[in-house]
């Protein structure tokens, strides 16, 4: 390695620099806010709370301390509503009562509607299934869930 073995142990044996014993300190802060927060704060939310406590400290450099003990914040959803309830539309009533039996072909069909994520975003899929035969006669894919999507779907096949 090319050093001189008094050059090593002269090195080994000098005290911490206070700029090493500030780097602990902050990275050992940063952990401990980082963890009271739920694993949730980022770099931005740390600084400033770090900032409140008196530090002297950027963001660039909560960032590269967070980067090198591979701290990284968890990203939580937002909740998004995707069924409107509170509508005056009349309710069909249900009249299969969870008896889901046919007879015969054509005699009661069952729809649903799922959605995909993709990466251009959300994909809408209305299907319409035959209950006797278990067989999709009608489906209809789109971009947005809307009635129409589903009433194309029933026409589609049947």
């Amino acid at each position: 390695m090319g050093v001189s073995r008094s050059g090593y142990y002269a090195w080994r044996g000098r005290p911490e620099s206070e700029r090493t014993k500030r780097r602990k300190r902050i990275t050992k802060r940063i952990y401990q806010v980082f963890v009271k927060s739920r694993r949730l704060y980022g770099s931005p939310k740390i600084t400033q709370v770090l900032r409140q406590e008196g530090e002297r400290i950027s963001q660039k450099t909560v960032a590269k301390i967070m980067r090198e003990n591979e701290l990284r914040s968890r990203t939580v959803r937002t909740y998004k509503a995707t069924t409107y309830s509170n509508h005056d539309y009349p309710v069909q009533e249900n009249v299969l009562n969870q008896e889901f039996v046919a007879e015969r072909p054509n005699q009661v069909y069952m729809a649903d509607i799922t959605y995909v994520p993709t990466a251009e975003g959300w994909l809408y899929v209305a299907s319409l299934m035959d209950l006797y035969s278990r067989k999709i006669v009608g489906w209809r894919a789109d971009s947005r869930m809307t009635k129409g999507a589903v009433h194309r779907s029933a026409g589609a096949g049947v």
